[in-house]
Parts: C-alpha cells; sequence; structure tokens
C-alpha cells in the first residue's frame, strides 16, 4: 500500500467518524449521499421475542413472514430490505434502503449492527446476503458471528436460485435450466449455491426454505411455504367465462421458468384464435393482482418442477394454474399439508396438448381452479410458516 493510499485512508476513517450530515458534505463528491434518504435503524418491538429478517425481500418473502409473525402470541417482527440498483418491482418493506446507502453510509451500517445486536432476540437472514452492508467485509459468517456474540439468535432463509444447485437440479428434469451449456449465468449460480451451502454448513443454525425441491440440497432444512395476502388477488368472477380465454404468463427470469419453450406454442394458438395470450415483464407489484384477476389462466414455469409466489397468487384469485410439478414436489406439499396443490402440471412439450384438454373440459378445468383459494388460505396465507418458525427456530432452546 502507498503512502498516498495509507494517508487517504486515514483521512477516510477520521471523516466517518464525523457526525454523519458533517462527513457527507466532507467526502469526495462521488461518495455523497441524501442524508433524507438514510432510513432510521430497526426500533425497539414491544414483546420478549423480537424478529428481524433481511435482506433480500424476494417477492415480499420478507415483509409477509413479519406479518405472520407478529400472529403469533408475544412475538413482534420487522423486516430489513436493501433494495438492488435499478429494481422497479416496489415490494413492501418495513424498512427499505437502496444499495447505494448501505455501500455508501459506515453511519448507517453501524446503526443497524447496533441496533439488530442490542434489540432484537432472533434474525433470519435471507439467501445467505450480509444485512450489514461492509460492515464485515461481506462476510456473512463473521455477521453471524457477531451477532451470536450479542445473544441474537440466527436463522437461514433460502428462496430459491440463491440454494438451489444446477448440479443437484438437473438430474431431476429434462428441461432443467441447468442443462444448457450456453447459459452463462449456470456457472455463477453453481459457485453462488456452493458458497450457500458451505455458510450454511460452517455456521450452523435452522434453515428454512420456501419451495421444497430445496430439500434435495438441505435434506435436513424445514419447508417454509411462500405466503401471499389471499385477499389481495381474490376474484369475483370465476375463469373460463369466455370462448377465448386469457392467457398469461409473467416471468421474473424467462430463461428459468421456460419462456422460450413454450412461447412459440402460446403464439401460434393466439393466432389461431384459440387464446388471448399476453406477456407481461418488468410490471410493478402493485399492479400483479389487476393483470391475474383479467386471466383465465397463469402460466408458471415449465422447467423448474416447483410452482412459485406468482403461480400461489394465481390459485388465490381462483385462476387455471400452469406449471410442471416435479413428483417429490407435489408429494412432499401433499405429506406436509394433506392436500395436493391444484395446479395444471405438463411438460414444456406437452402445453399445447394441454391446453387443448383445458378448453375442451372446461367444468373441470374450473372445478380445479376453485381448489385454489381454500388450498391458499390452508397453506399460503402465513399461518402454517409462522408455525413452522415457531417450532424449529422461536421456540428452540438453541
Amino acid at each position: 500500500m502507498s503512502m498516498t493510499t495509507r494517508l487517504r485512508e486515514v483521512v477516510r476513517r477520521a471523516i466517518d467518524r464525523l457526525p454523519e450530515p458533517l462527513a457527507v458534505r466532507l467526502r469526495p463528491r462521488r461518495y455523497r449521499y441524501d442524508l433524507a434518504e438514510v432510513p432510521s435503524a430497526p426500533p425497539q418491538l414491544a414483546a420478549l421475542t423480537r424478529v428481524v429478517i433481511g435482506a433480500t425481500n424476494y417477492a415480499a418473502q420478507g415483509y409477509l413472514l413479519a406479518r405472520a409473525l407478529e400472529r403469533l402470541d408475544g412475538v413482534a417482527a420487522i423486516n430489513v430490505h436493501q433494495r438492488p440498483a435499478g429494481s422497479t418491482f416496489g415490494f413492501p418493506a418495513d424498512i427499505s434502503v437502496s444499495g447505494d446507502i448501505v455501500r455508501l453510509s459506515s453511519h448507517w451500517r453501524r446503526r443497524q449492527f447496533a441496533a439488530i445486536a442490542g434489540r432484537y432476540s432472533h434474525a433470519i437472514i435471507e439467501s445467505g446476503r450480509p444485512i450489514f452492508g461492509t460492515l464485515f467485509d461481506l462476510d456473512v459468517a463473521r455477521e453471524i458471528d457477531a451477532l451470536r456474540a450479542r445473544g441474537v439468535r440466527v436463522a437461514h432463509l433460502a428462496h430459491g436460485s440463491d440454494l438451489r444447485s444446477p448440479r443437484i437440479h438437473r438430474q431431476f428434469s429434462r428441461f432443467s435450466p441447468f442443462h444448457d451449456d450456453d447459459w452463462d449465468a449456470r456457472d455463477a449460480l453453481q459457485d453462488g449455491s456452493d458458497r450457500y451451502a458451505r455458510l450454511i454448513a460452517e455456521s450452523g443454525g435452522p434453515v428454512f426454505v420456501t419451495t421444497p425441491d430445496l430439500l434435495r440440497d438441505q435434506p435436513t432444512a424445514h419447508w417454509m411455504p411462500v405466503i401471499v395476502d389471499p385477499e389481495r388477488w381474490a376474484a369475483p368472477e370465476p375463469p373460463l367465462s369466455r370462448t377465448r380465454p386469457v392467457v398469461l404468463h409473467a416471468p421474473t427470469n424467462s430463461h428459468i421458468k421456460g419462456t422460450a419453450l413454450i412461447e412459440p406454442t402460446l403464439r401460434r394458438m393466439h393466432a389461431a384464435g384459440l387464446i388471448d395470450y399476453r406477456p407481461v415483464s418488468g410490471v410493478p407489484a402493485s399492479q400483479m393482482p389487476d393483470l391475474v384477476r383479467a386471466a383465465d389462466i397463469v402460466i408458471d414455469q415449465v422447467r423448474l418442477g416447483i410452482y412459485s409466489v406468482a403461480a400461489v397468487e394465481a390459485m388465490a384469485a381462483g385462476r387455471i394454474v400452469i406449471a410442471h410439478l416435479h413428483d417429490d414436489v407435489v408429494e412432499h406439499v401433499a405429506a406436509a399439508t394433506g392436500t395436493r396443490p391444484p395446479i395444471v402440471s405438463c411438460w414444456a412439450d406437452e402445453l399445447e396438448v394441454c391446453l387443448e384438454d383445458v378448453l375442451a373440459d372446461r367444468d373441470n378445468a374450473r372445478q380445479e381452479a376453485a381448489a385454489g383459494p381454500e388450498f391458499v388460505r390452508r397453506v399460503h396465507d402465513g399461518a402454517l410458516s409462522a408455525r413452522i418458525v415457531a417450532d424449529a427456530f422461536l421456540a428452540s432452546p438453541s
């Protein structure tokens, strides 16, 4: 390290010890930020068990889990969401902080740690991602050790691609996206899942997964069903009242969901006047309920073998949901809940036949769709998820 570099580091540290308003003004322009955008530290909660969840909040799952846990006696919860740069989905969060603040504000990082370590009894860390920015040099294992040293118990929550090993997943499906040798993201996803698995093994603590296929990656984990607000998605009219049904496909990741495999079929059937295909991408979360309610059929994915948050939302709306489900996923859901998910399962190359069957027997399809809202209320409204977290984490003595 050169003398100039060392001097800059000494100056930076000195500035960071000053009051934040003064420190921001003294920083080089490219390292300044708007103090109005810095959120308050997580508050003191009035309960014996105080839970913080952070910080990815994929599909608002951190926020909704906090709301579900609050329904338990003696539990208060809050979620912190570190928003990625350029994110447009607008998911709700108790505390939302921009990536720029996480990166630039050492004051925010120190306040965040002091508040969580001093005010909370439990922390659920999502996706193996740091919740204190660079305070511990992006080392989540060090964050966990620091929290535990202050008496905070820590658990892990995995949502999907963060933990899903491409190496394992491609053994289960000929349509797995991880068979694609020319997919640039595949190796990065494998590296990420391997790192997450090592973190879990080395740090210990309960592990919760929101999709049952992740139990292949972590066999001792607990399936914690994804959560939606059923009333937010409720639709007044049943599907398939139109001659030409509306088919919605709104992938968050078109490669993983298999859009390219099914879109030729959907566009061909649309051109033939059999369906009204409506592809959607990049839509804010606030607009999705109206889009789902306006559809008859929602196609979730045909490559992963699971059903996602989008499928649960469509079931809550009483729509016909199509997704390819792996047998072990269906069997685990049925064993854990006593109910199989009311989803029309088909392979990517069977979609046209699947849609033709739905159109040919609309009464049967409507009956399947009508089971969706009750299934969501029983499995995905947060009550079951909160009980699973309480039993495996909050109520455990260690």
